[in-house]
């Protein structure tokens, strides 16, 4: 991804975030963390993130999806000793569809990003409006995507590591590469 559009990208998450009322730095508004997973397709498939803390035993971050924006199917393995993250999604402003194993929905709100499809195979749906939350245990298959407003979403977890996601989609890549 080139550095204007991930600049673009932060300042468009900085607005979503004031849509919903919540404050960061401006440490944290230059760190905001734009992730396109390699796809190079950040409307589609993606993610913006505010990280205020990982430590080894918690983290916390403010995740912002725009309109239909997909997270995509990934699960959180053991590392190590750890057991794997265990999170929690709040919903603070906007809707947001989390996709988990379970009993599939019989009509989805979402789809996945076109061409993608076959990357995508859990469809037990929950439907997060703000206020609402859903803890997903380690190791559970989920994605996720915004409804028509997009959605900014808290994160409340066990230790973060996210750069040992197992995806679906082999051609996802957690880290953004940055280039001028």
């Amino acid at each position: 991804m080139k550095i204007e559009e991930y600049k673009k990208m932060q300042n468009i998450a900085n607005k979503y975030l004031k849509k919903a009322h919540i404050v960061i730095t401006d440490e944290e508004r230059k760190n905001i963390e734009v992730s396109d997973f390699g796809l190079n397709d950040i409307y589609r498939t993606g993610l913006q993130l505010v990280v205020y803390v990982n430590t080894e035993r918690v983290c916390a971050k403010e995740l912002v999806l725009l309109p239909h924006q997909t997270c995509p199917e990934h699960r959180h393995p053991q590392v190590d000793s750890n057991p794997g993250k265990e999170e929690t999604f709040r919903c603070r402003w906007g809707k947001v569809y989390l996709y988990v194993p379970g009993e599939a929905a019989k009509k989805p709100k979402c789809k996945p990003p076109k061409g993608d499809e076959a990357y995508y195979t859990v469809w037990h749906e929950i439907e997060l409006n703000p206020g609402e939350q859903y803890t997903l245990i380690p190791d559970t298959l989920h994605w996720f995507q915004a409804g028509d407003e997009g959605a900014v979403v808290s994160e409340f977890s066990t230790h973060s590591t996210d750069e040992f996601d197992i995806f679906t989609d082999s051609r996802i890549r957690r880290i953004t590469k940055i280039t001028d």
